[in-house]
């Protein structure tokens, strides 16, 4: 008999001018990015949080702590592929991952394709397997505001 979990990642990073926008390990055209120790990759942030937390192997800051230098200015396409590789030690494998970003600007739509697959890529699934949406939060707090940006993401493992 197979054993199914699912696990709940979020995570949220301020705006700010001088630091790139990236978001599942590729770079957004944009004015503003997201301010963090790594790259704060707040779409990579929370799917690693969710397969962690699938997996019971705790969170991402328990992982890779920002009082770490080691982590300052880090592609967090290597905390993902941890997450993954950690679930896959366990006996785990993805099923699928549903995950949504939440920000204001700039309009997100035409880098859909290619955020998923940097992501299938980075887990190594097949692109039907992984989810990205794109969501405004309609000017209402902070990440309406645009001081900042969300991102939710829901993993579903299996060990057989």
């Amino acid at each position: 008999m197979s054993e199914i979990r699912t696990g709940l990642g979020w995570d949220v990073h301020r705006l700010a001018p001088g630091r790139p926008l990236i978001l599942g390990g590729v770079t957004i055209t944009s004015e503003l990015g997201l301010e963090g120790h790594s790259d704060a990759d707040v779409l990579a942030h929370a799917i690693t949080d969710a397969i962690l937390g699938a997996a019971a192997l705790g969170d991402i800051g328990m992982h890779f702590p920002d009082s770490d230098p080691r982590w300052k200015g880090c592609n967090s396409l290597i905390f993902l592929r941890h997450a993954g590789e950690l679930a896959g030690k366990r006996g785990y494998r993805i099923l699928n991952v549903d995950s949504t970003v939440i920000l204001e600007r700039p309009k997100l739509k035409d880098y859909r394709q290619t955020i998923r697959e940097s992501l299938a890529d980075a887990l190594g699934l097949d692109l039907d397997r992984l989810s990205v949406k794109f969501k405004t939060a309609e000017k209402v707090g902070p990440v309406g505001e645009g001081r900042s940006a969300e991102a939710q993401a829901i993993v579903t493992l299996v060990r057989d």
